[in-house]
């Protein structure tokens, strides 16, 4: 039954008729202020606070690790006064990448803020669905994800201060000015707790990353999907980087930010990045194939990022309506590890439509 009503969640947000005009804010140059900007800014359209990461059990074993919140104001029923009214939906997706087994261990919820079933704070990072929650606790964060098939119970600390992406924190993400998105970062999270996999516990640490953004419009309309790649190098360093992909498969827009082990940043221009397809993957369940090693050129440096395993594609159509592959990947220099984190591919299927 819990299923069955997060299932009907996106469809009932879509059949209800708006009662009010929206006016969703524009993405412009601000100040950002901790802790209030790493909370929720429902008068935007979208939001998303996103960890990944790496982890190490018993004997070496790794595994990767993704949790995520998503927030939506769909613009409905706003002026109505009924407590059931859609005014912010929430969503979340957890995964658990295990070699051994293969393939991701995942699961996605949903469901309309209030009534005690979700909620998104705004004076810090505390969202929660039912019993999954990401919250952040005297400067630190903790996820708690009680799924069908695995659990965690995981805390990040951070070791760097959050890094502002684009130009102070206004990430473009096409030609438009207003395709852009509030966005910081938090690399080099150090992670400790327990995972639940496979009917065991095992007591876990690693490095994970943190994305938050928020926005009312990301993508140009001829826009496809996005890569993306977040890596925590192994001398403390950090490297963002994405493409918005056009319907042909070419780069709309990209950019990125690079900080050193010394803490200097370096914000790359559309021309500075570029995204190159090494090997693909095509998914047994869905049809979609994925470019799941990829080599990413900023600057002058180059990388090739190999997965932890080919088949890490999350359906997600019971929530946000979405199939993407969100993997876990080690980052190459040369032939050399220098570092890991995970890689996003969207729109390969079809087209993204957030």
């Amino acid at each position: 039954m819990r299923r069955r009503r997060f299932l009907a969640l996106p469809m009932l947000a879509a059949t209800v008729p708006a009662l009010a005009e929206v006016d969703y804010p524009r993405v412009e140059p601000r100040a950002f202020v901790f802790p209030r900007d790493r909370g929720a800014h429902p008068e935007f359209r979208i939001e998303w606070w996103y960890v990944t990461g790496w982890v190490t059990g018993d004997g070496g074993r790794d595994y990767g690790v993704q949790i995520t919140f998503f927030r939506n104001r769909p613009g409905v029923a706003e002026a109505s006064a009924s407590v059931f009214a859609p005014r912010q939906l929430l969503f979340a997706h957890a995964a658990i990448a295990d070699p051994r087994r293969g393939r991701l261990y995942h699961d996605q919820r949903a469901a309309r803020a209030g009534l005690g079933l979700a909620e998104a704070d705004e004076a810090t990072t505390n969202a929660s669905i039912g019993d999954w929650t990401l919250r952040e606790v005297s400067g630190r964060y903790g996820a708690k994800i009680a799924a069908r098939d695995f659990s965690l119970d995981l805390e990040f600390a951070p070791t760097q201060p959050p890094l502002l992406q684009g130009d102070k924190g206004v990430s473009r993400k096409g030609p438009d000015p207003a395709q852009a998105s509030y966005y910081y970062s938090e690399p080099q999270l150090r992670v400790t707790g327990t995972l639940q996999v496979g009917g065991a516990s095992v007591a876990v640490t690693g490095t994970a990353w943190l994305d938050h953004e928020w926005s009312s419009t990301v993508m140009a309309p001829e826009a496809s999907g996005w890569d993306w790649a977040g890596i925590n190098f192994a001398d403390g360093g950090a490297l963002m980087a994405f493409r918005m992909r056009d319907k042909s498969g070419g780069a709309l827009w990209a950019g990125g930010a690079h900080r050193d082990r010394e803490g200097r940043v370096r914000m790359f221009a559309p021309g500075d990045v570029r995204f190159t397809p090494l090997r693909v993957w095509r998914s047994p369940r869905t049809g979609v194939t994925y470019p799941v090693e990829m080599q990413v050129d900023v600057a002058g440096a180059t990388y090739q990022l190999k997965p932890l395993m080919d088949d890490q594609e999350l359906d997600s159509r019971a929530s946000t309506g979405t199939i993407y592959w969100e993997g876990a990947v080690r980052a190459f220099d040369a032939g050399q590890e220098v570092g890991r984190g995970y890689l996003e591919l969207t729109g390969y299927g079809a087209p993204l439509k957030l």
